[in-house]
């Protein structure tokens, strides 16, 4: 058996990861405070982004997932230099579709909870869809960045 055979995913995995917040994940408009804190869209990036980590191993090769939904509240202030420690739980999968549980501490309180859903899609179909999308875009006018 190779090492690169895909572990299978359950419901019940749990994935945990702890990240510093620094000053480039503080809202912007609000950088000139004396006590600068996590943004709450930089909250919802480190979610996505442990979830991303928490199947990586369970995908086949040329699999990947995108968002599709959040539901976070944000329940407390954490600021520049305390650490935050993001986990989620595969609480359902769906044939591609996976939910989450989600929580983020830091270290003294509850900082964040809620769900987050992702499907599973294939890359070789993927970008095909995206180049005719953008393919209709610049039919219709639109001029890309």
């Amino acid at each position: 058996m190779s090492d690169s055979t895909p572990q299978p995913l359950a419901v019940g995995l749990k994935y945990s990861r702890t990240v510093t917040v620094t000053d480039e994940m503080t809202p912007a408009h609000l950088r000139h405070e004396p006590i600068r804190v996590l943004s709450t869209p930089d909250m919802i990036r480190l979610i996505e982004q442990t979830a991303i980590q928490a199947v990586q191993p369970g995908l086949a090769a040329g699999q990947a997932t995108v968002g599709t939904r959040v539901e976070v509240a944000h329940l407390a202030a954490t600021p520049v230099g305390m650490t935050v420690t993001i986990t989620v739980e595969l609480t359902e999968i769906d044939r591609r579709r996976l939910a989450f549980r989600v929580e983020v501490r830091d270290e003294l309180d509850a900082a964040g909870k809620g769900t987050h859903e992702r499907f599973i899609v294939e890359g070789a179909q993927r970008l095909p869809r995206l180049q005719d999308k953008m393919d209709r875009w610049k039919a219709a006018g639109g001029k890309p960045a």
